[in-house]
């Protein structure tokens, strides 16, 4: 159950808040900023590789590396095919993940490793393996870690992942404490593996490696852009704004007690959608499903037309009902990256009409901007801060 109240109580949020979440959302912009600046100091700005790779292929744990995978096949489009290299393992602990090449792979693709740890030996054991193949490497994981050094050594290179902005430290210090203040960040990032600022901080390097390869456009000045978007943002749907006025509380209110069906229209917005069920799931522990239009219409068409979900049908007259489950009814989400009148074909008034004919709310998420990475930025924003609000009301104190 969603406790309203808490979400117009700040200072109860943030008592809420142990894993550090509501601020992961507000740093997101800051992120940006400090990985734009590893990625120049690490030498991206200035690469000028010869020509596109044939694949690129993306490796790491969780649903971050999901996402930046996700996300940069969307931006690169039908520039060069981007496939995410899912891991094996009896186990999701890092030590146990272990990733493999496809036997094509050679020296014409591009490997890129994202990981907020760094300690997987997989992952080194992967990087090593490119190597042998003449595969240029390329990963986003923590200074100073097993993968860094793996990488490097294998002359690959490594750009260190923008760590938490929060409680750095200023001047100079002996190497035991600056050791010591990145591993208690670390520590801190680990924590919470699907937080989102850990997505930024992951996926910012690349889109500036791949901006210089031409598979997409992101250049330094627009990454600034994002961010202050992402700063935007964080204004608009901080804790300190009333959930009337507050458009990622609202969005949490309205899918306390439903199944969400996020409906998505364009590439950029289908990766959203698809980031926003997994955070719901991760940090909500709260089902959702996701679909691109037209096809999420006859797709999700049962759920709309059906019974509600999570009740009990048993056929007892006399049971006792007080403590049966509450029932879910669908509410859809519909996320779009181009704005309303924009030209050409659309599907959102077929998706709005089947919701409204079968009597299902329907919540909807426009960006303001038109430009692909600032409005892609602002729908993850306003859902990842729903998903955390959402995480936070229901009791998750974790």
């Amino acid at each position: 159950m969603l406790d309203e109240s808490l979400l117009d109580a700040p200072e109860a949020l943030a008592l809420a808040d142990r894993r550090g979440l509501l601020r992961g959302a507000a740093e997101a912009g800051a992120r940006v900023r400090t990985a734009v600046r590893h990625a120049t100091e690490a030498g991206l700005t200035e690469l000028k590789p010869d020509g596109r790779p044939r694949a690129i292929l993306i490796a790491g744990p969780g649903t971050a590396a999901a996402c930046v995978a996700d996300l940069l096949d969307g931006l690169a489009g039908a520039g060069c095919p981007v496939l995410r290299l899912g891991p094996t393992g009896v186990a999701p602990a890092g030590g146990a993940l272990r990733w493999a090449l496809p036997g094509w792979v050679g020296p014409v693709d591009l490997l890129l490793i994202a990981t907020p740890d760094g300690t997987e030996p997989g992952l080194s054991l992967l990087a090593d393996q490119a190597y042998r193949r003449g595969c240029t490497v390329v990963a986003v994981t923590p200074a100073r870690t097993p993968l860094a050094e793996s990488v490097e050594g294998s002359h690959g290179l490594a750009v260190p992942m923008a760590t938490s902005p929060y409680g750095a430290f200023e001047g100079p210090h002996d190497e035991a404490t600056r050791s010591a203040s990145y591993e208690a960040r670390r520590v801190e990032d680990e924590a919470a593996p699907g937080a989102p600022g850990t997505l930024w901080a992951l996926l910012v390097p690349l889109l500036v490696l791949l901006d210089r390869t031409g598979l997409l456009a992101a250049p330094v000045d627009a990454l600034e852009k994002v961010a202050d978007r992402l700063d935007g943002v964080a204004e608009r749907c901080g804790p300190a704004i009333a959930t009337y006025s507050n458009p990622a509380k609202t969005l949490a209110a309205e899918l306390a007690e439903a199944l969400p069906l996020i409906w998505t229209e364009g590439r950029s917005a289908a990766a959203a959608g698809r980031r926003f069920a997994a955070t719901l799931a991760e940090l909500a522990g709260h089902a959702a499903l996701a679909a691109e239009l037209p096809e999420a219409l006859p797709a999700h068409g049962a759920l709309l037309a059906g019974t509600r979900a999570g009740g009990d049908d048993t056929d007892d007259f006399f049971r006792d009902r007080v403590d049966d489950p509450a029932a879910l009814r669908p509410r859809v989400v519909l996320l779009r990256d181009r704005p309303t009148d924009a030209g050409g074909l659309t599907a959102a008034p077929a998706a709005r009409e089947l919701a409204h004919g079968h009597d299902i709310a329907l919540s909807e998420l426009e960006p303001e901007s038109d430009d692909d990475l600032e409005a892609l930025a602002e729908l993850i924003a306003v859902t990842d801060f729903a998903a955390v609000y959402l995480a936070l009301a229901s009791g998750d104190r974790s």
